[in-house]
Formats: structure tokens, sequence, C-alpha cells
């Protein structure tokens, strides 16, 4: 009977791993760089992130980083951090889509797709139109 429960743990494992994590993404992330963290999160069916810490937080002038380059210029005055840049995700075998990234040193905003790698880091790949067209950062888990 022990063998038989293993053996069905066993078979089960692997069916997990390629089911994926729905949530797996929810938590915080820093960039590569060390320069930005941000926190992902879910509210219904959807997921969000928010800049929660920036490196450098303050201008050349001390004043607190603003969203200046925003294309709508009621939002110019908005903090960085605590922006949300990560809007509207669902989850689809296990790739998060059908979302938008929000990038403040150029204003733009782009589709996005998230992945998590075998190695637990989570590739943001942002892009017009066509996924293959486009740029993926990298980030870690904290």
């Amino acid at each position: 009977m022990k063998r038989i429960l293993v053996l069905l743990m066993l078979v089960q494992l692997p069916l997990r791993m390629l089911a994926g994590d729905e949530d797996g993404i929810v938590g915080k992330w820093s960039d590569h760089k060390g320069e930005a963290k941000v926190m992902i999160y879910k509210k219904g069916e959807k997921f969000f992130g928010k800049l929660y810490w920036l490196k450098d937080p303050y201008d050349e002038n001390g004043n607190v980083r603003k969203d200046k380059k925003n294309p709508a210029p009621e939002k110019r005055e908005r903090a960085l951090e605590g922006l949300e840049i990560l809007q509207g995700f669902h989850y689809q075998n296990g790739i998060w889509t059908g979302g938008k990234i929000y990038d403040p040193r150029t204003g733009k905003s782009y589709d996005c797709k998230l992945s998590l790698s075998g190695d637990g880091k989570l590739s943001i790949r942002g892009y017009l139109g066509f996924s293959f067209i486009g740029k993926t950062e990298t980030m870690l888990r904290i």
C-alpha cells in the first residue's frame, strides 16, 4: 500500500509542475540591476504590479521622482513609488498574458506577458503587437 501511495505521489508531482501555479508570480521582485522593486498582487481574477521601491527615489533637486513622461498631463505629478506599472494579466497555460506594462522612463505602455522560468526568475516581455518584436526583462524574487 505504501508503494502505491509513493508511486501516485511521484506521478502527480510532474503533473503539478506542468500545470503551473496561477498565483506563482504573486510577491515581491527585484530587477536584475537592483534599481527597482515591484510587488505583484491579484485583484479578483487579474494580476497587477506596482513599484514599491526605487534605488533613487529622488531627482537631482531632492524632490520625489514623478511620472514626468506620462502622456496624460494630469498624471505627471504622480510619484513613481507606488505607481501601478503592470495591469490586467490573466493566467493561461503557464503564462500570464493579456496585460499591459507601463514604462515611466518613456511614458509608454506596451502589451506584455509574464512567465516563470524553471529557476524561479520572472520574465517580463513587453511588445508592440507581436511578442517576437519586443524586449524581455528578468526579475528575481525577493
